[in-house]
């Protein structure tokens, strides 16, 4: 019998689950529900081929592998980034410049980070280990879109392209910061315990112990907001 690894399957196995015939979208929407559940580390072609009511080798007409499958979240997270921007335009006035187009991009995109976290990881992970060309068309759409923007505010290559990385770096370095483990006990109820301030010696991480409370905190679309504009006010503004 074939193993769960990145070898495909030796032999044809039905993909008729207990949800009926698979498809694509649902293979990855399933495996998008079970990391969402049980974090990345439980995800593998044979607990999703379980999850789905199939044996692990089906699912390899889907997706190529475990890491057909990182691939494959990256993808839902993206197609659900395309998704929520298509419904906010849907019979809505069109934004009144650029900047307010980027923004709302930015805010979708935070959104989605935030209802999947424990996917989140693969979106800088991922693009580490995949070439530009070979990356999801939703991935590389959500490039287009941001570019389309930045070009059509007259911005020229060597400044759209400046741009387009800070906003990448910026938007995914925020998401990564609002969603980093900051609490030791989530059951102890008071502050300093629940961080595990006394875990830190006082006298050489004086300043770090007192501003952790702050920093467990999440700054939210508003900061996101802010720093996007401190970021294109420098390097967006058109030379006179």
């Amino acid at each position: 019998m074939a193993q769960d690894s990145e070898a495909g399957p030796t032999r044809r196995a039905s993909d008729r689950g207990r949800y009926g015939q698979l498809s694509r979208e649902r293979v990855l929407a399933s495996a998008l529900e079970l990391v969402d559940r049980k974090g990345l580390s439980a995800l593998s072609m044979r607990r999703l081929g379980a999850e789905l009511g199939v044996e692990a080798m089906a699912l390899y007409r889907y997706a190529e592998g475990k890491d057909g499958l990182l691939d494959g979240l990256v993808e839902a997270l993206y197609l659900e980034l395309e998704a929520r921007l298509t419904t906010e335009s849907v019979g809505g006035a069109e934004e009144p410049d650029w900047r307010s187009r980027l923004h709302r991009i930015a805010l979708a995109t935070y959104d989605v980070c935030l209802a999947h976290p424990q996917a989140v990881p693969l979106l800088t992970t991922r693009m580490l280990a995949v070439p530009l060309a070979q990356r999801p068309l939703a991935v590389l759409k959500d490039h287009e879109r941001v570019l389309v923007l930045l070009y059509d505010a007259g911005l020229d290559e060597a400044r759209a392209s400046a741009v387009f990385r800070a906003y990448t770096a910026w938007l995914l370095g925020y998401v990564s910061t609002e969603l980093r483990l900051m609490v030791d006990n989530p059951e102890e109820p008071d502050p300093a315990f629940r961080l595990g301030l006394h875990r830190m010696p006082p006298q050489e991480l004086p300043r770090l112990r007192q501003i952790a409370p702050a920093l467990a905190g999440r700054g939210g679309p508003e900061g996101l907001a802010a720093g996007l504009d401190a970021l294109l006010d420098r390097f967006a503004v058109a030379e006179a």
